[in-house]
């Protein structure tokens, strides 16, 4: 790939191609965004009424990370091989693998159309970093370690990414706090220091793909959801932050609206998110219940709360143990498998299907049956390397409740989380609006799946989509 010099300017496409932005708010909520707050909204209602539009389902899991990397590459985390921001290598007890660019072993959109000549700017994609290079411009994502590492391809616009952000922010550290007024102002702080580069490289550059994800949606709801939802538990009518949610997603939709000025008539603009979010319930401490019942066994009791390790565990006599998060991932000690299993090969479809029909049997709280689901990676993917997928996928009354590995709760229900305040979960569906949508203006599509929007993306621009691509274009 080249990154020849860029006059300033729009690019003329080339015939039957159209340039494409796509703006990515992180964890957006289609019913807030589509529906809620629409008419509160102007340009993303503009979009809706010229384009099509509806509900995007996430990945199995949705979350962050892998689900920006799946709708960009069209490929399932089951192909991609990754499940989460961190991994875990299969036949070892604490063999974590962090999911970042390097991981990433297909092209994504952007990358196929940067090595077909289109000229790319890239800012702030999860799974960005380490930085690669592109025909064009990228900045780097929220894995990035700081501003100090090399964030900006190609690397002499650092400079410039930095003056024209005074300052850049690639995310909010220790976002989980309770300093609610110091975590909005963050988040606004970061998310305008973020427009600018945007709309900063949308005039300077030259492009026929433009990308910008921001995580403040993301941290907004983590932060406040408890504080604007009437239906979550903790809510408290007439708060001083009722409103942060509405407001914020106000400033994100003039943000929107410049960028889509800036872009031109020639463009067809994106807007998506990769999960939607929700109203957290609580949380079940897995572990702890594994304890409980047999599964999990300790070299010796713990004292009070404590962080879950692999080298608390009698190894010998464990069957099975958990990582926590918006979802949980089972893993089962297997004979042959890990260094000291404990299962049978042959018993080992057997323990499962108990193990996971005794996961969905877990009540709430209350003692209520929740809607729980056990599933198996082989169910989720049809196909894929998944060396290093867990046994087990648990989804905890239908994501209402994450999951927590810490030990020594002494009861299997938690309201708060070990890693500091959280009012909300992650949803299956995400949101999407492609505008214009010739023919389908003002529709809303019901079956929309995050899969489709690289090959859609590459359709847009000309470009073939490769066989291998999953989805399909929404066109």
């Amino acid at each position: 790939m080249t990154n020849e010099a860029a006059p300033h300017g729009p690019r003329t496409p080339d015939p039957g191609s159209r340039r494409v932005m796509v703006i990515g708010w992180d964890c957006a909520s289609p019913e807030h965004v589509l529906r809620q707050w629409r008419d509160q909204l102007p340009n993303i209602s503009r979009l809706m009424a010229t384009g099509l539009s509806g509900p995007l389902r996430s990945t199995d899991p949705p979350i962050t990370v892998p689900a920006w990397t799946a709708m960009m590459s069209s490929r399932n985390p089951g192909v991609l091989g990754f499940y989460g921001f961190r991994n875990r290598r299969t036949g070892t007890y604490d063999g974590k693998w962090i999911a970042t660019a390097g991981a990433v072993k297909v092209p994504r959109a952007w990358e196929i159309a940067s090595a077909a000549g289109k000229r790319v700017c890239v800012l702030g994609v999860p799974q960005t970093y380490p930085i690669k290079p592109v025909n064009g411009v990228c900045v780097s994502c929220f894995l990035t370690p700081s501003t100090d590492s090399a964030f900006v391809y190609p690397p002499e616009l650092k400079e410039q990414v930095q003056r024209v952000a005074d300052g850049y922010m690639i995310d909010i550290d220790n976002f989980r706090t309770e300093d609610k007024q110091w975590l909005l102002n963050e988040i606004y702080r970061m998310t305008d220091k973020q427009f600018a580069v945007a709309r900063h490289f949308l005039q300077q550059e030259r492009w026929d793909f433009f990308m910008q994800v921001t995580m403040g949606p993301d941290r907004l709801g983590h932060g406040f959801w408890k504080y604007c939802d009437p239906a979550h538990p903790k809510y408290e009518a007439g708060n001083c932050f009722e409103t942060a949610m509405l407001d914020y997603y106000k400033h994100l939709d003039a943000q929107l609206g410049e960028l889509v000025a800036l872009g031109g008539d020639d463009v067809t603009v994106l807007v998506v998110s990769d999960h939607g979010g929700k109203a957290m319930r609580g949380s079940l401490n897995l572990n702890e219940w594994l304890m409980n019942e047999g599964y999990l066994v300790l070299k010796e009791p713990v004292n009070g709360v404590t962080r879950f390790t692999e080298d608390l565990v009698d190894w010998s006599r464990t069957k099975a143990w958990g990582w926590g998060g918006y979802y949980a991932r089972v893993f089962m000690n297997v004979q042959g498998r890990e260094p000291q299993g404990t299962i049978a090969p042959e018993d080992y479809e057997r323990e499962r299907e108990v193990l996971a029909r005794r996961l969905e049997a877990i009540p709430d709280d209350q003692g209520r049956t929740m809607a729980t689901r056990a599933l198996r990676p082989e169910e989720l993917y049809p196909c894929g390397d998944m060396a290093d997928a867990p046994d087990l996928f648990v989804y905890f009354d239908d994501l209402h409740w994450r999951s927590s590995q810490d030990i020594g709760h002494g009861t299997l229900w938690s309201f708060d989380t070990e890693i500091g305040p959280d009012d909300s979960v992650h949803d299956y569906y995400g949101m999407f609006v492609m505008s214009p949508a010739p023919g389908r203006e003002g529709q809303e599509a019901a079956d929309l799946d995050l899969l489709d929007v690289g090959p859609t993306v590459l359709k847009l621009m000309g470009l073939p989509v490769p066989p291998k691509m999953e989805g399909t274009a929404i066109l």
